[in-house]
């Protein structure tokens, strides 16, 4: 059996169970985020008091991981679509992903360290 490279022995049935959970985790967030604007003032205090809460900086610290997961899938799979040039897509690929990459690592910072 041939493995691809690009994929680090990632099936097609594994990619798939992943966008699926990434994008439910994001949907979950996406519903909790607009429950919070919905029925809360949106004042200072209000969101300092919202993101100080424990729940919310695990929510939104797995939101970030689950757009990780779900980016990083989603560019693999258009890259390796429509760039057929291995060496740049390699580079895309690479670059995309780092940039992902430090959104979650800001995004965890930003989160925590307050």
């Amino acid at each position: 059996m041939v493995k691809v490279a690009g994929t680090f022995g990632r099936s097609g049935v594994h990619d798939y169970v992943l966008l699926r959970a990434s994008a439910l985790i994001l949907l979950a967030y996406v519903l909790y985020f607009v429950g919070f604007i919905t029925f809360s003032d949106i004042t200072y205090s209000a969101w300092v008091g919202f993101f100080s809460l424990t729940l919310t900086k695990v929510f939104s610290l797995f939101a970030l991981l689950a757009m990780l997961v779900h980016a990083w899938i989603g560019i693999w799979q258009v890259l390796t679509d429509y760039v057929k040039c291995t060496t740049l897509r390699a580079a895309l690929q690479f670059a995309l992903t780092s940039v992902a990459f430090i959104y979650v690592l800001f995004g965890f910072v930003i989160l925590w360290g307050v």
